[in-house]
């Protein structure tokens, strides 16, 4: 079996689940099969092929036994608005997966997951292959960008959340509860995803501590196989510069913390 699929795959459902935020499920066996935690599908909009490129989307979660795919996406702009009003029945075309994936958490180890906004989708699959339910810190602008903490605390997770304005949770940025976290645990294993500026200043803490992390890039992808180049981050490399570009989309999305060239 190949280990990237292209296939047209009906829509079951496309709901909203909160403010600007939508659910989409999809029928899509044979990549279901395949997806590992971290990983993505890249959907081509429908009547909009010819001016909008495909996009990626973090693979929420899959139900084997269904064949179900499902994946969260935020209305952004006109692409996922588009989106938005496509009903069950309605076909998209997707590839995938795509990208390099978490590690799965070791057997007997609590692990700790930080999750910025939709982070929580493109982390999930991770939480719920954990032989033990990891730490869960979810940040978000306000309580309208804090996702799933309901589907987490059915896994078992310990979950907390902070906002930058205060409406749920701790007021301030999740990376600070990622210091309290790291405190409590014995050189835990840690996932990331989210903004890049949270990325920096996850793997600056665990920097500090002297351990690492897999972290998530959120970067453009056009092509989602790696010809394009449009996605390319900076990774530490043995050059007189220090670091090489490296394709987000094919040796990415998810690095060792320690692997990235931060500007």
């Amino acid at each position: 079996m190949p280990d990237k699929i292209q296939l047209s795959a009906p829509i079951l459902r496309n709901q909203r689940i909160q403010k600007d935020y939508y659910q989409l499920d999809l029928d899509a066996a044979p990549i279901a099969k395949l997806a590992k935690p971290g990983q993505f599908v890249h959907v081509q909009f429908p009547e909009l092929q010819h001016r909008i490129l495909r996009r990626p989307f973090s693979i929420f979660n899959v139900d084997l036994e269904s064949g179900r795919l499902s994946i969260i996406y935020k209305i952004v702009g006109e692409g996922t608005e588009h989106l938005s009003k496509l009903a069950p029945g309605d076909v998209l075309n997707l590839l995938g997966p795509l990208g390099n994936g978490y590690t799965l958490f070791p057997k007997n180890q609590k692990g700790i997951i930080v999750a910025g906004g939709y982070g929580s989708a493109a982390t999930y699959l991770l939480a719920k292959s954990a032989p033990v339910p990891p730490i869960i810190l979810i940040g978000g602008r306000s309580a309208d960008d804090i996702l799933l903490q309901e589907d987490f605390k059915r896994l078992g997770c310990e979950l907390k959340i902070a906002t930058n304005d205060g409406s749920a949770g701790h007021q301030g940025m999740v990376t600070e509860l990622l210091t309290e976290a790291i405190a409590k645990v014995s050189n835990p294993p840690i996932a990331a995803c989210g903004p890049n500026p949270m990325l920096k200043a996850v793997s600056k803490i665990v920097e500090k501590n002297g351990i690492d992390a897999e972290i998530s890039l959120d970067h453009v992808m056009c092509c989602g196989v790696g010809a394009c180049f449009a996605c390319v981050v900076k990774r530490k490399a043995d050059t007189p510069e220090g670091w090489a570009y490296s394709r987000a989309c094919v040796d990415g999305p998810v690095y060792k913390a320690s692997e990235i060239w931060w500007d």
